[in-house]
């Protein structure tokens, strides 16, 4: 497994064992939406604030290259959906491990919507990537979320933690999930899931401190750090919002000093 682990390590930051993940596999579902229109300009940004990684589709690489500046982690994405679908919830696999290794990729990432009406055909496509990724010890962040007709929370503990643990069990190496809104309930994900979980952004916050306080609630409940997107690229100001959700992910800051930090 030291193939896996030298990978983790440009991920997961060693010291701390955390990281913050900017995910910008947005445009395939819903578009080029603000603050993704130039990509290069975008990872440029989220790089600069510290970002431990940044996570896009195949294509994207191509023509958002840097060439310069600070090293971050790969992500590639292997499933595609859109917002046009029948079912947006429905997710295919896009791209292959093989190719995401050729992108240059340090890990790969899939999406599985548990409780659609096509959770058996996600199930399969994230068993068959864990085989993969196992195979060419590339690392597996599963984006596990809870939705369709039988779901009536997807924030709901027992939804999540169930979540959490079929990542796991299918090979994921870094679990993706919403935040259950407490630490109490967040303790619960955390302690049934034996690989390192991150919580999700979501949608754009109406404020900064709204994001600051879910982040620091995950991190107090052992969350191994954050995959924020629309919340860091669509700030006003992406590298100085990326900078304090790193200095919060590593550092221990509060919340106040996240929101000084923005201020300075």
């Amino acid at each position: 497994m030291v193939g896996k682990n030298i990978r983790l390590e440009r991920l997961i930051n060693r010291n701390t064992g955390k990281t913050v993940i900017i995910p910008m596999d947005h445009g395939v579902t819903v578009g080029p939406i603000a603050g993704l229109a130039n990509m290069r300009e975008a990872v440029s940004k989220v790089v600069a604030g510290g970002a431990n990684a940044v996570l896009m589709h195949k294509g994207v690489p191509r023509f958002c290259h840097r060439g310069e500046g600070r090293d971050v982690g790969l992500i590639i994405h292997l499933s595609g959906g859109t917002s046009m679908s029948p079912d947006p919830n429905a997710k295919e696999l896009v791209c292959t491990v093989e190719e995401a290794i050729k992108m240059g990729a340090d890990g790969v990432s899939v999406h599985i919507n548990l409780g659609a009406d096509t959770d058996r055909e996600m199930l399969r496509q994230l068993g068959f990537v864990g085989e993969k990724c196992y195979e060419w010890q590339l690392p597996l962040l599963a984006m596990m979320y809870t939705r369709g007709s039988k779901i009536k929370n997807e924030y709901d503990v027992v939804n999540v933690k169930h979540a959490a643990r079929v990542a796991a069990e299918l090979g994921a190496d870094i679990v993706k999930v919403v935040y259950t809104g407490s630490v109490e309930s967040f303790v619960e994900v955390v302690e049934a899931c034996p690989v390192p979980v991150v919580i999700a952004g979501g949608e754009k916050m109406e404020s900064d401190e709204d994001i600051f306080n879910m982040v620091e609630g995950a991190l107090k409940a052992g969350a191994a750090g954050v995959s924020v997107g629309r919340n860091a690229f669509q700030h006003e100001n992406p590298t100085k919002m990326v900078k304090a959700l790193s200095k919060m992910v590593h550092k221990k800051a509060s919340v106040e000093e996240a929101i000084a930090m923005l201020q300075d």
